[in-house]
């Protein structure tokens, strides 16, 4: 069961800035005080700063922490910045491995507890209940994946159908079998679904599937992605944020439009892409989070190479700081095309709203000390004149957009790795 109330996450969101500020400080205080000095990691980055905290302010003055810390592990392959020996710990799972080597980041009974309970807030949103049958659409596998969101939702006493070791089509008929009304998946693995069920005469909108829970990446909160889901699947997209090092950390408003950070769990700071000072409203920014609970393994100022716009207007009585449009992109992924700043998230956009495009592929290459860029496309018309216009129109930019067979690019289960960067070749 979940050890907060409905009422309670909604408290929570309609903190002033000033009782939320006092509830982070007050966590942040009781989070150092439980895992020092056990805790090596930050006991050696923290060893110059006096705790506890008298203000959030102070909060700048302590170092950021980043992947590759974590990285230089002390026992095989697991993450630099456990607290306890392993025998305290009883939840494996590791980081994708996208970038990188993977990081294995346990979690004991109770961090895993706060992972649950953290959920619900997604949930909420979803309106999730014990009428609702889940399918977990995901391999089931060391990757996190919705491993949280699957002990999340048989909190709420939903049934709970396990999908892993299926292919597609499997999937598909066990949606339909067993009357599945919520999927739990990527953005890629979700529009995946669709081209297998239009590929076999599936009506995938006459099925019960009313509601999609996406997260692993960009997607949930981009318009042209959206509109092709809901319009497919006949059901509503709820986007979420998280990861494996840091926890569930964002969750969909109800129209849709972007992410709010749990407030209650983390403390977020934005440093502006231009110049690395705090963001403003609606600035670019690089978001960083430091975790309030999961003393197991904490981080603190742990900069996620997120890329996200912030706005603290209150949205339907939620003071939790929004970002616009969900998570933009990643700071890495960032090219300079003829002195523009291009995001591989915003030629998605783009793409996803041809709805004849099935699958694209973006490939980013050194020419001449310049980035260049390759779009190909699995385009029914065959057409990809009209793409390249497209984009020109809307990144200002000449790129050049190639055609390919249908079914020739790489489909996804998880994550779409969908950007091939072979700039440092």
């Amino acid at each position: 069961m979940s050890q907060t109330t409905y009422e309670q996450r909604r408290q929570f969101e309609q903190m002033d800035a000033e009782q939320l500020a006092r509830h982070q400080l007050d966590r942040l205080n009781a989070l150092l005080q439980r895992i020092l000095p056990e805790n090596h990691f930050y006991a050696d980055k923290l060893a110059d700063v006096r705790l506890p905290l008298e203000s959030l302010d102070q909060l700048s003055g302590l170092p950021y922490t980043y992947k590759d810390e974590l990285a230089t592990a002390h026992h095989g392959d697991f993450a630099a910045n456990l607290t306890w020996p392993l025998d305290r710990y009883t939840r494996f799972h590791r980081t994708s491995g996208t970038r990188g080597r993977p990081i294995a980041v346990p979690d004991t009974a109770e961090d895993w507890q706060w992972w649950i309970d953290t959920w619900q807030y997604v949930l909420d949103v979803a309106e999730v209940d014990s009428r609702d049958r889940a399918l977990m659409a995901f391999s089931f596998g060391p990757f996190i994946g919705f491993w949280s969101a699957f002990e999340a939702v048989i909190a709420r006493g939903a049934l709970v159908i396990p999908g892993g070791g299926m292919d597609t089509l499997g999937r598909l008929e066990l949606i339909e079998s067993t009357g599945v009304t919520a999927i739990f998946c990527t953005p890629t693995y979700a529009l995946h679904m669709l081209e297998i069920a239009q590929q076999n005469q599936w009506d995938a909108a006459s099925l019960d599937v009313s509601r999609i829970i996406v997260a692993g990446e960009p997607g949930g909160s981009v318009p042209s992605i959206r509109q092709r889901l809901e319009s497919g699947w006949n059901a509503r997209v709820i986007d979420h944020a998280g990861a494996t090092e840091i926890g569930p950390w964002g969750y969909a408003d109800p129209s849709g439009r972007g992410l709010h950070i749990v407030e209650s769990e983390f403390i977020a700071e934005f440093l502006a892409v231009e110049t690395g000072s705090p963001a403003t409203e609606g600035e670019l920014a690089e978001l960083v989070l430091t975790v309030l609970n999961r003393p197991g393994a904490p981080v603190i100022r742990y900069r996620t190479g997120d890329l996200v716009r912030p706005s603290w207007d209150t949205i339907h009585d939620n003071r939790f700081v929004f970002l616009q449009g969900g998570v933009l992109g990643r700071a890495d992924d960032m090219l300079v095309i003829r002195g523009v700043n291009i995001f591989p998230a915003s030629i998605e956009q783009i793409l996803r709203s041809f709805p004849e495009i099935v699958e694209y592929r973006v490939t980013a290459r050194r020419e001449s000390h310049m980035d260049a860029l390759t779009v190909e496309i699995e385009d029914r018309l065959e057409q990809p004149q009209r793409v390249s216009r497209e984009l020109r129109l809307r990144l200002g930019l000449r790129i050049d957009v190639q055609c390919v067979p249908l079914g020739s690019l790489p489909r996804f289960e998880g994550k779409g790795h969908r950007f091939v960067d072979e700039r440092d070749r």
